[in-house]
């Protein structure tokens, strides 16, 4: 059975414009929402057949040809209004937290009521963040970015493989379905998750319900900072998120082949607790 794809250009007179599909092979949009387009992305993306996907590898498959189109369709945007790309959008990120550490933040008016409802057709994020669970990190703040800015992914330890599908599906919806080009993963000084995996791990003791499983997922990253010079805690942490930048780049087919297209960056970082400070690791 053949597959059917139509791509309609988008018409630049709305920056959220909401996406239209006479049938979305990819239910994650039935389940968040319909995504608004910002400028150069895809407007219309009809994937159509006979009958239901015969299998998974099918469904990724077709999910990343999405994917594909929607970068290509970002590289003709007119000169008028430009997709951000994604060493823009770092750097902005790095601005904004720049304001943030000096408790001058410039994006308060864009946290209304008025300007969620604004948004409530849809959304075009410019970066997602994998971040930590911890209470202390808060990505919008940290970023001093406002309503719609971010599509924020948090879970202990901002683990990534071994995490199932809800971490890397939630990432690559965004790829997908909403074009943003950047990802940063986002590890914070004295992480309590990491903290405790390598406390249990040197133990080798096991600790009750998923808090086991978790500390597993950390365990190559303490093993990598085994024995190097300095901080045991700052080394796992920074060597957890290498690993989560890693992965992500190599996650496929709809991350990777981004990636290798160009049409997505992938960045970590760590976010110091104590200044405010987002360091971006080489």
């Amino acid at each position: 059975m053949k597959r059917a794809l139509s791509y309609a250009a988008r018409d630049h007179t709305s920056r959220h414009r909401p996406v239209t599909a006479t049938r979305f092979v990819p239910t994650i949009r039935a389940i968040l929402g319909q995504a608004g387009e910002p400028p150069g992305r895809i407007e219309k993306v009809d994937v159509m057949r006979a009958g239901r996907p015969t299998s998974r590898r099918e469904f990724v498959k077709q999910t990343a040809l999405t994917a594909g189109a929607a970068s290509l369709a970002a590289s003709g945007a007119t000169a008028a209004q430009p997709s951000p790309d994604a060493d823009a959008v770092l750097a902005k990120l790095l601005e904004g937290n720049a304001r943030f550490i000096k408790g001058q933040p410039s994006l308060m008016s864009r946290r209304r009521p008025s300007d969620f409802a604004a948004l409530a057709e849809g959304q075009a994020p410019t970066a997602i963040i994998v971040a930590c669970a911890d209470s202390r990190v808060a990505p919008e703040l940290i970023f001093d970015q406002g309503v719609g800015d971010l599509f924020v992914v948090r879970v202990a330890g901002n683990v990534v493989s071994g995490a199932g599908p809800i971490v890397t599906g939630s990432v690559e919806y965004a790829v997908a379905e909403l074009g943003t080009r950047l990802i940063l993963v986002l590890g914070h000084s004295k992480c309590g998750a990491v903290k405790a995996a390598i406390q249990h791990i040197e133990a080798d003791d096991a600790l009750p319900g998923s808090i086991h499983d978790l500390v597993h997922l950390l365990k190559p990253a303490v093993l990598d900072a085994k024995g190097q010079p300095g901080d045991k805690l700052d080394n796992t942490i920074r060597a957890n998120v290498r690993r989560c930048v890693g992965q992500l780049r190599a996650e496929g087919p709809i991350l990777a082949e981004t990636v290798k297209s160009g049409g997505l960056k992938v960045v970590g970082g760590v976010y110091d607790l104590a200044t405010g400070k987002v360091e971006i690791l080489d």
